[in-house]
């Protein structure tokens, strides 16, 4: 049975990230400070060979893919853009306090789209046409390795709504410049529309480390 690996990668820190706001659809670029912990990690620790990169189309991601597989095949994909935060987009938690909306959908568990946003069925629906369609790719040209630089909440779902064993969601999250390898293979993926969580990318860091030591959602 052949297997193939994809390597979720979330892209490097922005200034957005360094804020504490929500940032989805925003396209900002890495900060100087991302661009140096990318090169920093690269240096490192080792990350996963690849024989094609698929990357979101949004900046922070693709500069990410440019820093570390600067010498690999690299596609655009819109299905692995980040989650639409509609209204509370570019706001940070401290800018939201009180409003009624915000306040509804955080005890709602995020399930409801944000006004003007997206929800997480919208959101997970677009990843797995994206991962259906990136296995596809994969066994066609014969690519056993590819890495895939998304989002921090895009990880977040596929790891919690497709991986196994099954984690809490807080376990679910990766740093910035981090993430996880899991295995594919077509009889899973037609089966259960899952695949195997297999472990921490880039190779040498604990998963506390990927995890950037801390529980969060986004």
């Amino acid at each position: 049975m052949v297997t193939y690996k994809v390597h979720l990668l979330r892209h490097g820190l922005t200034s957005g990230n360094r804020e504490g706001r929500y940032i989805g659809r925003t396209d900002l670029p890495l900060c100087q400070e991302g661009k140096e912990q990318l090169e920093y990690l690269k240096q490192k620790y080792e990350y996963p060979r690849a024989d094609m990169v698929v990357s979101s189309p949004l900046r922070r991601c693709v500069q990410t893919a440019d820093i570390l597989y600067p010498d690999t095949y690299t596609e655009t994909w819109p299905e692995f853009i980040e989650y639409d935060f509609g209204e509370f987009e570019g706001k940070s938690v401290e800018e939201l306090k009180g409003v009624y909306r915000f306040q509804e959908w955080i005890e709602g568990g995020m399930a409801q789209a944000p006004p003007g946003g997206e929800t997480h069925e919208q959101l997970t629906r677009r990843a797995a046409q994206g991962m259906n369609r990136l296995l596809q790719r994969m066994t066609q040209d014969r690519l056993y390795s590819v890495a895939l630089v998304t989002h921090g909440g895009l990880i977040n779902l596929l790891l919690y709504g497709m991986g196994l064993p099954k984690r809490d969601i807080a376990n679910c999250s990766a740093a910035n410049g981090c993430g996880f390898t899991v295995l594919m293979t077509p009889q899973m993926w037609m089966r259960d529309r899952a695949f195997e969580i297999y472990g921490i990318a880039p190779y040498g860091m604990t998963e506390a480390e990927a995890m950037g030591g801390k529980r969060r959602a986004w």
